[in-house]
């Protein structure tokens, strides 16, 4: 029975990453950044690799500066095959950007 759960468990592990909102225009969709450290051969030092991936975010709920987690599901159109989890904490003094750019006429 063992075996049975640890190959279930194995075929259900989908990919998580954390990331960075950078845009939220489009509508039940975001781009979300990963930045991975990755170290360089030659010169011993960290480099930073970034990643953009466009995600579903159903309920439109995330915003520029969120820091999200997006888990890996099947692909919902040409681009997105990764989809919102949670927010794992909102940006700070958005709101009175949107806020200000609204009652301007």
């Amino acid at each position: 029975m063992s075996t049975a759960a640890a190959a279930e468990q194995k075929q259900n592990a989908r990919k998580e990453f954390i990331g960075m909102v950078k845009s939220s225009r489009m509508n039940k969709s975001i781009v979300v950044e990963i930045v991975t450290p990755k170290p360089d051969m030659l010169y011993r030092k960290y480099v930073k690799s970034t990643k953009r991936i466009m995600a579903h975010d159903e309920e439109n709920k995330a915003g520029v500066g969120d820091k999200v987690r997006i888990t890996e599901c099947r692909p919902l159109s040409k681009k997105k095959c990764w989809r919102l989890v949670e927010i794992v904490e909102k940006a700070r003094g958005t709101g009175a950007i949107e806020a200000t750019s609204g009652a301007v006429a």
